[in-house]
């Protein structure tokens, strides 16, 4: 067990002690770490420096070190040198080949999850896809409203297996570097409704549709920025 102390501004000189176990503070500093790699505070490249982010996210080094490790392991981090880590870059070949393997296992997960999932779970995807729709840039809650949709679909059949490769390649698709064509916070508010309507009306082959639709559109305009083609006017694959 560690005990840290600190003096909270405005608290008259009283000190504030952490008393949470080393394995408690290892998983904080984890789920801070992978925070800030997933929503591209820290993008493909940076180094990950032990000492500044334990100051920086108020954590004692060697719980930082930890989650080092695990996300390492996960394969969000790279090594460095002899004993520095930096985040892991996405090459383009990774990228489409992951949203390829995406589009297969996920067009299979919403088709399968019809009547899985419950309608009050759907109402409420759908309310906060509207809202965040009608922002200007993508933000953290973007990333985090794309996680609860794409992850919906298989958390709903519990196939432990999907959950896991899906994990693994939406960290190839998000750590993949690229500033997204304008419109997109757009197009995916109304490409995430499109699947979500033919979720909730059961229509099994619309929702399989709309979710291969959307991935390749994600693909295509990604193709049209990486090949130095307009990305404003992206082109728009759909299913029949």
């Amino acid at each position: 067990m560690t005990v840290e102390t600190g003096t909270p501004e405005g608290a008259g000189g009283l000190q504030a002690f952490d008393l949470q176990p080393e394995s408690s503070l290892a998983e904080r500093a984890y789920e801070q770490l992978a925070q800030l790699i997933l929503t591209k505070a820290l993008p493909g490249g940076s180094s990950v420096v032990e000492g500044r982010l334990a100051k920086q996210l108020d954590i004692s080094r060697t719980p930082m070190r930890e989650a080092i490790l695990r996300l390492a392991a996960e394969g969000l981090l790279v090594k460095q040198g002899s004993r520095s880590f930096a985040v892991r870059k996405v090459q383009p070949v990774e990228f489409f080949q992951a949203l390829k393997l995406r589009e297969l296992i996920e067009a299979e997960a919403v088709e399968l999850a019809i009547g899985k999932v419950a309608a009050e779970d759907i109402e409420d995807l759908r309310a906060e896809i509207i809202r965040l729709g009608q922002r200007d840039a993508q933000e953290t809650a973007h990333w985090e409203l794309d996680d609860r949709l794409h992850m919906l679909f298989p958390a709903a059949l519990g196939n432990a297996v999907m959950i896991r490769v899906l994990t693994n390649l939406r960290i190839s698709t998000r750590l993949f570097e690229l500033s997204s064509a304008a419109g997109r916070v757009s197009a995916d508010a109304t490409e995430h409704l499109a699947i979500l309507e033919a979720f909730e009306k059961g229509d099994a082959r619309r929702a399989r549709a709309a979710m291969v639709t959307h991935l390749r559109n994600v693909a295509a305009e990604t193709l049209d920025i990486v090949s130095g083609r307009d990305p404003g006017g992206p082109k728009r694959r759909s299913v029949k």
